[in-house]
């Protein structure tokens, strides 16, 4: 017997993919077997190929999604998925995160060195990334926070003590930079705690993100130095989940962390 793809090696860019394609088609009411007689020129493909692009588990051609596109009345929607999720997508599961922030109903991180990206100002941004481009895409993410429909996600960021005194830019980037941090809290628009620097803790591997879609989904995210890993094994997103509930159990409350950041302000960047 063939051994079962692990789930990790599916690049949640395809299932985002296929999960749309899926709509449209039950839609019309259209079995696998039925569309997939319209493709290739008249000349069909198999269920299996429809069901593999709706799994995620094959990456289709340009020329498939306008056939469909075209099939299912979707008024060049495919086409535009195709661009955003599928052309680029690789095995594994690398890709941009910011194409899963948007589809998220929650976002849980923990930040050991830097304040999150979503929380970032245009200035502490700048002296990280340096280029326009760069800033702009980090800056135009944070949209994700305030958007009214469908509601923001439930975002909480656990932001380790270290990153209060981690000096990005001058003071006057880390002081307009903590404060900001701090309206965001008290609005309400992120959940912020800190925890308190240790060396033992599980959360010293490093930054991660986990995101939880609509439908109880858990797609993961950690930084490693040459580039972003997006993660979707359940064991690893297992590891993770219980690494956030270590590190979250050190964490100050909400209302003590921000007194904590507002003293850091005063003591440390004014």
């Amino acid at each position: 017997m063939a051994p079962q793809r692990r789930r990790g090696t599916v690049s949640p860019t395809l299932l985002a993919f296929g999960r749309r394609f899926r709509r449209f088609r039950e839609a019309k009411g259209l079995s696998q077997e039925a569309l997939g007689r319209r493709a290739n020129g008249g000349q069909g493909v198999k269920p299996q190929y429809i069901g593999a692009v709706e799994n995620g588990r094959t990456r289709c051609t340009r020329e498939f999604a306008a056939t469909m596109d075209h099939a299912l009345d979707a008024n060049g929607e495919f086409l535009s998925l195709y661009d955003d999720l599928v052309m680029d997508a690789t095995f594994p599961t690398w890709f941009d995160w910011h194409t899963v922030e948007p589809e998220a109903v929650m976002l849980q991180s923990y930040q050991p060195l830097l304040i999150h990206g979503l929380l970032q100002t245009p200035a502490y941004a700048t002296a990280i990334l340096k280029a326009k481009d760069a800033v702009e895409a980090r800056l135009n993410r944070q949209a994700v926070l305030v958007r009214e429909s469908p509601p923001p996600p439930n975002f909480s960021v656990l932001q380790d003590e270290v990153s209060l005194y981690r000096l990005t830019g001058d003071a006057d980037v880390m002081r307009e930079q903590l404060e900001h941090v701090i309206h965001v809290g008290e609005q309400g628009i992120a959940t912020v705690q800190v925890v308190p620097s240790r060396g033992e803790h599980l959360g010293n591997s490093g930054a991660f993100n986990i995101a939880t879609l609509a439908d109880r989904t858990e797609i993961a995210y950690a930084d490693m130095a040459a580039r972003g890993m997006t993660i979707s094994d359940p064991d690893d997103i297992a590891t993770i989940d219980r690494t956030l509930i270590a590190v979250r159990s050190l964490a100050l409350p909400v209302d003590q962390s921000l007194e904590v950041i507002r003293k850091v302000v005063r003591e440390r960047w004014t």
